[in-house]
């Protein structure tokens, strides 16, 4: 395990306030909580707490600034300008950035890095995009024309998780504001600091006050609050299955639009005739990044049955040598668990396996690392000799732990694939096209990885079938869920109309 050590900056601040209206600013009832460092369990800074008048001040904030239409009503070109400073700004800020995205989250260097870079580029992907998101002219019959105006939908709640922080608040917040519409956005209690940071860049780069507000604090209290407020229009929430239930549950009330990006128990197929090393490097960091905190993580590994022994071999050697160690070193792979709860979940999980009669291949329990005594660590965990019906398969973990079982064929694979409630990603490894492309058109999963394990690029849809949640993010499609289509006819004769013939 990695004991060398890197220095780390000051980057971060002690106090990080709300911003509402364009003002920084604290909870009404001037109330502050502490968010930690997950990799040494040390405090990091403390955060203002929002009440539900701090809600409302916010959803006052962004319905004036919607309804005064300063932004909503910029030329497109405007506001793609805008979005373009934002990227600019948060490039001259990477490393401060990355830096402040692994002390509050815990996760390693590589992870941070490429996920505050997807940040960056999601606001230079819909400041493009949203210049050629446009109504269209559609036929008619006799002398009319139907055409079709794209307008912003209104107020949106944005309420993102802990396991990715600045990537799903751009996510969220960068095709919300290229269409016009206003956000608030509530990221997660234990790693708010680096979204705040962003909603701050984005009054930086020249978006408007009250078209961006971030609100911190309790989610059952204020992320609750925001589902079902009357003054918002919409709630787009990444999360946990059983609280995207609840909030679609509050947000039926006033019928608000909703997207949902929930949580999945992703398979990933290993064919015989695939390529054994790539399969299981592939693998490996299918589960094992962002240290398994990821909610289309390939958990469920299935091999076939003649190439089983061959890549466990490969696969638990190579598992083995995973670095744990200073998130901020370049040689750590998997870095720390959000939480001592959430590292306590995970092992309730594993131990459960051993009960129901699994067994521990690798791992299986807390790790220490040196230099990092009081953080939350646990190993890279691979559990065989699992059935269909064991917890471990079928409820999602959340961390570095993979379940592994066999198939014997094509028809099996799918079978065992698409066993689950859930339907986020999937990934398929074989030398075969043809069996790729079958195999993919079978799976109920809204993203397929043939030989490949990277998920997620500016410009490909990302979301789930059945309890995964709908409605897709990261790509041009999105712009839809943030408008309305507003249909107009117009009639174009030179005599007037007369219907009843009066």
């Amino acid at each position: 395990m990695s004991t060398a050590k890197t220095e780390i900056k000051a980057v971060k601040r002690d106090q990080y306030d709300m911003v509402i209206g364009g003002q920084s600013t604290g909870g009404s009832e001037g109330e502050y909580f502490v968010t930690y460092n997950p990799a040494t369990g040390e405090p990091l800074a403390k955060v203002a707490k929002a009440t539900k008048a701090d809600v409302d001040r916010a959803v006052e904030a962004a319905r004036t600034a919607f309804e005064t239409g300063k932004w909503k009503r910029s030329p497109v070109n405007k506001r793609s300008r805008t979005m373009n400073k934002i990227a600019s700004i948060m490039r001259s800020r990477y490393n401060e950035l990355v830096e402040l995205e692994i002390l509050n989250s815990g996760k390693s260097l590589s992870a941070a890095q490429g996920q505050v870079m997807q940040a960056i580029e999601d606001f230079e992907f819909y400041a493009g995009a949203i210049v050629s998101h446009r109504g269209a002219v559609n036929p008619m019959p006799g002398p009319f024309m139907n055409y079709t105006l794209k307008e912003p939908l209104g107020v949106c709640a944005q309420i993102i998780p802990w396991n990715y922080p600045m990537m799903m608040a751009a996510w969220k917040i960068a095709p919300a504001i290229a269409t016009g519409c206003s956000v608030i956005l509530k990221p997660a209690s234990l790693t708010p600091l680096t979204a705040i940071v962003m909603t701050e860049i984005c009054h930086e780069a020249g978006v408007p006050e009250g078209v961006v507000n971030i609100i911190t604090g309790d989610g059952a209290t204020v992320g609750s609050y925001l589902a079902e407020h009357e003054g918002v229009d919409k709630v787009a929430f990444t999360g946990e299955t059983g609280t995207g239930k609840d909030i679609m549950a509050k947000a039926s009330q006033t019928l608000k639009r909703v997207t949902l990006e929930l949580g999945g128990k992703s398979p990933n197929l290993v064919f015989a005739d695939t390529d054994i090393d790539a399969a299981v490097d592939g693998s490996l960091f299918g589960i094992f990044y962002n240290t398994g905190q990821s909610c289309e993580a390939r958990s469920r590994l299935y091999i076939e049955e003649s190439v089983y022994d061959a890549f466990m071999e490969k696969f638990i050697e190579k598992a083995k040598k995973l670095v744990l160690g200073n998130p901020l070193d370049q040689g750590t792979h998997v870095g720390a668990i959000i939480s001592e709860r959430q590292l306590e979940v995970i092992d309730g999980y594993v131990k459960s396996a051993e009960e129901e009669g699994a067994t521990i291949a690798l791992g299986g329990g807390r790790a220490k690392v040196d230099g990092f005594e009081n953080g939350h660590w646990y190993l890279p965990t691979i559990i065989t000799d699992v059935n269909e019906d064991m917890k471990v398969v079928k409820e999602e973990i959340f961390g570095p732990v993979v379940v592994v079982s066999t198939f014997k064929d094509e028809k099996e694979a799918v079978k065992l694939a698409n066993n689950t409630d859930f339907g986020l990603a999937a990934a398929i490894w074989t030398k075969d096209h043809a069996k790729a492309t079958r195999v993919a058109g079978m799976i109920q999963a809204g993203t397929i990885m043939i030989n490949s394990p990277f998920s997620a690029f500016p410009g490909t849809p990302f979301g789930g079938y059945k309890q995964s949640g709908f409605g897709r993010e990261l790509c041009i499609e999105t712009l839809d869920l943030y408008t309305e289509t507003k249909s107009v006819v117009s009639y174009t004769g030179s005599r007037p109309l007369n219907p009843f013939n009066l």
